[in-house]
């Protein structure tokens, strides 16, 4: 538990669209930025937490001041995909470029590191080796991961929650590449652009077993399409796991069943990259101001 002498001022800015949001809250009881800024408050509870929603025309997003007297950013995951520029894709890449140059720390889950390399000069695709769906396996750090504070604390390799299709083809120009697996090249990583520094990963740190669930529970006919389950009962089967593993993590017969681990299954472990993000780098900012 963190403690500050005033209440951090974050910011969770939720890539989804409106259709998106509630279907997401019909299955999981929250929307996506209202799940992700109760994971930060589990974190630092004495934060004060906004959510913006980007995607929406005509929402009230922040301006360059609005944005800089944040002490931290939070970019949640999307159903979107960052190469078709629609408006709601096209507002969030413009408000990232505002990120970067507010110089407010921010980081990004999924869609939030897609959208910190393009925002950049990267480029992201659907990625040919397919989807990671569940759990991403075997994420394994960098030389330059191994050192990076955003990292640590996790084994030298891991598993984490993951649901994507898309993945960072071309990093920009300035990044740091701090883990890779054989589905996605860019796991994590540090971008700098336009004064500001980004922190993200392919993964979802802040996603508990519940939640992976309930958003599969969305897919079935795409994971049986996919080949990840032979029919509906082996993906309903496998569901009812997850579920039960979400409530008694402790269950030993199903984290072997399905070769789960404390990375996955702890929930202080399973968010070791925000912590360490609230830590080394929302912390530090707010503190440099307060002395100014």
């Amino acid at each position: 538990m963190l403690h500050v002498s005033r209440p951090l001022r974050l910011l969770v800015v939720d890539g989804n669209t409106r259709e998106q949001r509630e279907s997401h809250a019909a299955g999981y009881g929250a929307r996506p930025g209202e799940a992700y800024a109760d994971v930060v408050r589990s974190i630092a509870p004495e934060s004060i937490t906004d959510i913006c929603l980007p995607a929406d025309a005509g929402a009230n997003l922040p301006d360059g001041a609005g944005l800089a007297s944040y002490d931290g950013i939070f970019l949640t995951g999307s159903a979107l995909h960052i190469y078709n520029l629609e408006p709601s894709v096209t507002r969030q890449i413009e408000l990232m470029r505002a990120i970067y140059a507010s110089g407010t720390p921010s980081f990004g889950s999924c869609w939030g590191i897609q959208m910190g390399a393009v925002a950049a000069g990267g480029t992201v695709v659907a990625n040919p080796r397919g989807r990671e769906i569940g759990v991403a396996r075997k994420i394994t750090l960098t030389e330059a991961g191994r050192s990076h504070p955003l990292l640590a604390g996790r084994p030298l390799s891991f598993d984490a929650p993951a649901i994507h299709l898309d993945t960072i083809a071309l990093p920009p120009a300035d990044t740091t590449v701090l883990a890779s697996n054989a589905y996605s090249t860019v796991h994590a990583a540090e971008i700098r652009h336009d004064g500001g520094t980004f922190w993200g990963v392919q993964y979802h740190p802040e996603f508990p077993l519940g939640q992976v669930a309930s958003i599969l529970g969305r897919m079935v006919p795409t994971l049986i399409a996919e080949g990840f389950r032979k029919d509906e009962a082996a993906a309903e089967s496998w569901l009812a796991d997850l579920y039960a593993l979400d409530a008694e993590p402790t269950r030993h017969d199903l984290a072997w069943a399905h070769g789960l681990d404390d990375e996955v299954l702890d929930s202080e472990r399973r968010v070791t990259e925000l912590r360490n993000f609230i830590a080394n780098r929302v912390k530090p900012l707010m503190s440099m101001r307060a002395r100014a």
